[in-house]
């Protein structure tokens, strides 16, 4: 893991006054059977788009917004890959920019790509679609799990 990587997902103790936050990401399929997967910019690390659900939205608007936002492309969701919530996941995340240490809860949808042109967003160093046996090695601590639990649940189906 690189240093800002460690930094940010490396153990924490957290207490009472730890702020909760939920989130959104997906696992967006082309049809090849690819998935999309975004080097962030603020740890270098790879993992799935998304971003947090902001007040008075759904878990599904956000997950669009968020998809449109951060790749440029449209998609149809799918279905839930599951909800994540496991602090020894890497979940207990600090925060670069700031400092700020978070317990993030991710929902995590699959989707697949309908239209849209993959663009990258200020928060992405690289965009790019994966063969599922074929992943790179960086990818984000809490990313891990999600992934595994996307690409088992959905390989072979999408083609």
């Amino acid at each position: 893991m690189n240093p800002i990587a460690e930094k940010m997902y490396g153990k924490k103790v957290v207490g009472p006054d730890t702020e909760v936050r939920t989130g959104v990401a997906v696992a967006v399929w082309d049809h090849e059977g690819r998935i999309l997967l975004e080097r962030r910019s603020d740890n270098g690390m790879w993992g799935l788009p998304g971003g947090g659900i902001d007040p008075g939205e759904s878990v599904r608007e956000a997950a669009l917004r968020e998809i449109k936002e951060e790749t440029g492309l449209n998609i149809e969701i799918t279905r839930l890959v599951g909800v994540y919530s496991e602090p020894s996941e890497h979940r207990i995340v600090t925060y670069p920019d700031n400092g700020d240490v978070r317990h993030l809860v991710d929902i995590i949808l699959e989707g697949k790509w309908s239209s849209g042109v993959l663009t990258l967003s200020k928060e992405s160093k690289e965009l790019r679609f994966f063969d599922p046996s074929t992943l790179p090695e960086d990818i984000a601590p809490p990313a891990s799990k999600p992934l595994r639990d996307a690409i088992n649940k959905n390989y072979g189906q999408i083609r």
